[in-house]
């Protein structure tokens, strides 16, 4: 089985990691840095933290000034509150004039699981990808998550990166080299191939387990970045299968499901999408009723796969 690390910590690491190696790097926070763990950051550089209080919005427009006398600014709060109630001053400070702020989405998805649907982001993804200029990021885990950190650093221009708040199985080599617009091929089927972000992909695989048993051979691929997406790789992984499902921890509106039909554009390949349908989320006592109540599951990546082939 393999091992449990927080995506979280990982990337609190990763940026104060970063920030002592390189003066440019500057971190805000709105109130919540030690969810977001962006308080690793203040541990060894206070002197480049700044604490706004709960105003995203004045955050975002604070790091846009900051990214203009040539800083990299990483801004920092749930996802819900990152992407949405800072809209604005993304869209019109940040995205369009094509600045260097970094923007962290933590607790993204449904794993704020206690605090209901205010509070859960199914509709992140879909915000930061509409906007031009904006790449945007959905690590598989904690050893992904500090490699995107490094690469949004080097990156020019806006990015945003949306952290799970539980700790996920660690699926990925820290010695293989990692750049933005990656997918990978986590294991290899011939049947149909799941495309999946985030959490969805551990499931995937679990699903792929599953599938073997009853004679089904399914490819996985982890799509971490969801903007830019590589099309080029995303053909070449549909070559030869019977279907393609998606898979991810977001609305099935607009996230990434949505990207890889449009890229997969007049492919005949049918194609199912599992994700939020169309509702808000809910409290629950823990992350597996709410992934449960919504079909997040292995069990739920099979079914799509049974419908793929059946269409």
């Amino acid at each position: 089985m393999s091992r449990m690390e927080s995506l979280r910590k990982a990337y609190g690491e990763q940026l104060a990691d970063s920030g002592a190696n390189d003066q440019r790097i500057v971190t805000l926070e709105a109130d919540l840095g030690k969810s977001t763990m962006s308080c690793l950051f203040q541990d060894k550089q206070p002197e480049r933290y700044f604490q706004v209080g709960i105003a995203e919005q004045n955050m975002a427009s604070i790091a846009a000034g900051l990214a203009l006398t040539g800083k990299v600014a990483f801004i920092n709060s749930f996802a819900v509150f990152a992407t949405g109630r800072a809209y604005d001053q993304i869209r019109s400070s940040i995205a369009i004039p094509c600045l260097n702020v970094k923007i962290c989405g933590s607790s993204a998805g449904l794993s704020d699981f206690g605090d209901g649907k205010t509070h859960q982001s199914i509709d992140d993804i879909a915000l930061m990808r509409v906007l031009p200029n904006m790449t945007v990021l959905s690590p598989v885990d904690a050893v992904e998550t500090k490699k995107m950190v490094e690469a949004m650093v080097d990156h020019d221009g806006p990015a945003y990166i949306r952290i799970n708040r539980n700790d996920l199985p660690v699926l990925t080599d820290g010695n293989e080299p990692y750049y933005i617009g990656k997918m990978s091929r986590m294991r290899d089927g011939k049947d149909v191939v799941v495309f999946a972000s985030g959490v969805m992909v551990s499931l995937a695989l679990e699903a792929a387990e599953l599938l073997e048993s009853q004679g089904i051979s399914i490819r996985v691929v982890n799509v971490s970045t969801i903007k830019p997406l590589d099309t080029k790789a995303l053909a070449s992984y549909c070559e030869g299968m019977k279907g393609v499902v998606t898979a991810e921890e977001h609305s099935i509106h607009c996230g990434l499901g949505s990207a890889i039909a449009e890229a997969l554009g007049t492919s005949r390949l049918p194609i199912t999408f599992l994700g939020i349908n169309d509702t808000f989320g809910t409290s629950a006592k823990n992350y597996e009723e709410l992934m449960e109540r919504y079909g997040l599951t292995s069990e739920g990546i099979v079914k799509k796969v049974h419908e793929v082939l059946e269409a």
